[in-house]
């Protein structure tokens, strides 16, 4: 007797129905899975044996075939654990799946018969809604996040014997509450707590309140990474749409979990400089989500970023324009989102004093310019903002000066700058402007003849090229935002032009 169980599976972070064809027939008894199974799906006969003699069930003693079709397809994972167990019982006479035509099973047994959370489980669900499936039977602990998934009845499963009961009508299970969003505002470090740099806490304003990319550039101590650390104070929540996309990339990683099944803030990555390329874009024969994924809809922050290997940087230069991640494979090509804030740090030398009012660096010409050529024209071309942070003086660290702007106050006119650029671009358009494309560009970054002259003059002293001009643009815009102006004006263009890279980047 052959019968189909429908479950779900997983090809980068989308995820597709699978359909596990459970077969008994005559023979020497044998357990056999098929369907391009990794090493975790072919172990996962050894879980279901146990598991269905521990929940009160009689192995078949007969020949067990399951494949998991689509059969082209790699299967990974212990995922596919309880709907083969589910598969067999029916096959075998001792389940009966009367009214779960429309039903999902996913879940890791245990082999005691408990039901143990897998990774993946939001992905999956939104796949089950399109396909047009209704119900789904995952363990306890994942319900919460697939319940993110709306339209679907999400059965929490604990144990085998649990579902047996359901499955015959004994004891019905009930759905899983759809998980609400806990209201309480996340606690985040504090721009106040920064003293002095003004003019990094401006340029980070902006950065936050156009989506543009970040380089600070200056001495050890002088308060680079902190500012960094509090980037994601000022900026705007998560929309529900950016949440999911986030939470379906940390759930493929396993990230996620019942107390937290979604992603409520913007996320903050900053992988250390021996990362890898393959650790920064993703891969492996099963192709997984890298940093730069991880960072989607956030911040990725590089701290000390000559110190990055050079091939590392330069996969950076895609994903910094396409706003997506391709990764090529002999077994096939997997597409992960990766729109993201890059937040660079880095000293302005090998020591880190060069420029220090102390005098203390020790390099010479030669070694500073070879240690900033580590950074590539292209990659810096990409990078809208960037800024010097000095060192501090005695009486900015001291607390002379008056009291810094707190968070709060920065991010109110963040947003309010955000709600312009939403109002403007509308539901299908960008999402600020950063993203701006050509047509967006010409319509709404208009220069008078003042702003004309300014950029003429400055195209050529500054070497720009188009991108870069374009960037200009997209910065002067943002500008113009917080101020509230509709048009772009003279000394909108003015502060843009100032976060060029300097000329010993360039240079």
């Amino acid at each position: 007797m052959v019968c189909n169980v429908t479950s779900l599976g997983l090809y980068g972070v989308t995820g597709y129905p699978v359909t596990a064809e459970c077969a008994l027939s005559n023979g020497l008894p044998a357990f056999d899975v098929v369907g391009l199974p990794d090493a975790a799906v072919k172990e996962a006969r050894e879980r279901v044996r146990s598991a269905v003699k521990s929940s009160g069930f009689d192995f078949p003693v007969s020949r067990i075939t399951v494949n998991l079709a689509p059969a082209g397809r790699r299967k990974a994972g212990t995922v596919y654990d309880l709907p083969i167990l589910v598969g067999i019982l029916c096959a075998g006479g001792q389940l009966t799946l009367r009214n779960e035509k429309n039903s999902v099973f996913l879940g890791e047994l245990s082999l005691d018969g408990r039901l143990r959370p897998v990774s993946g489980v939001l992905p999956m669900a939104l796949a089950a809604r399109r396909a047009g499936l209704t119900r789904l039977f995952v363990p306890a602990d994942n319900a919460p996040e697939a319940t993110l998934a709306d339209g679907l009845e999400v059965f929490p499963v604990r144990t085998v014997a649990e579902l047996a009961a359901h499955l015959s009508g004994e004891a019905p299970l009930s759905p899983a509450p759809v998980w609400r969003d806990d209201p309480t505002p996340v606690q985040d470090s504090d721009f106040s707590e920064v003293k002095g740099q003004e003019h990094t806490k401006r340029a980070l304003e902006v950065a936050a309140a156009g989506g543009h990319h970040v380089l600070m550039s200056g001495s050890p101590g002088s308060g680079k990474s902190m500012m960094a650390k509090r980037l994601p104070g000022i900026l705007p929540d998560l929309t529900r749409t950016e949440a999911l996309a986030c939470t379906e990339i940390y759930s493929v990683m396993g990230l996620t979990s019942k107390e937290h099944p979604m992603v409520r803030r913007r996320p903050f990555r900053a992988p250390h400089h021996t990362i890898s390329a393959a650790g920064m874009t993703g891969g492996g024969s099963n192709p997984r989500p890298g940093e730069i994924s991880l960072a989607h809809n956030g911040v990725l922050f590089l701290d000390e970023l000559p110190e990055f290997h050079s091939d590392v940087l330069e996969v950076l230069r895609q994903p910094l324009e396409d706003g997506q991640t391709q990764i090529s494979r002999v077994s096939g090509s997997v597409t992960y989102p990766s729109r993201f804030m890059l937040v660079c740090a880095m000293n302005p030398c090998k020591c880190g004093w060069y420029g220090h009012p102390s005098g203390r660096c020790t390099c010479t010409e030669q070694a500073v310019r070879r240690y900033l050529s580590r950074l590539s024209g292209p990659m810096l071309d990409r990078i809208d903002i960037c800024v010097d942070v000095p060192a501090l003086d005695y009486d900015e660290l001291s607390g002379a000066s008056a009291p810094a702007e707190r968070s709060e106050t920065i991010r109110a006119r963040v947003n309010a700058a955000r709600k312009i650029q939403t109002q403007r671009y509308g539901p299908d358009g960008p999402a600020c402007n950063a993203q701006m494309g050509p047509r967006e560009l010409r319509e709404h970054c208009v220069l008078d003849e003042p702003c004309q002259q300014l950029i003429r003059g400055a195209y050529d002293r500054l070497g720009l090229t188009a991108r870069g001009y374009d960037r200009i643009l997209r910065v002067a815009r943002t500008i113009a935002d917080l101020d509230g102006a509709e048009d772009i004006a003279v000394h909108h263009l003015a502060e843009a032009l100032q976060y060029r890279p300097p000329e010993h980047l360039r240079g």
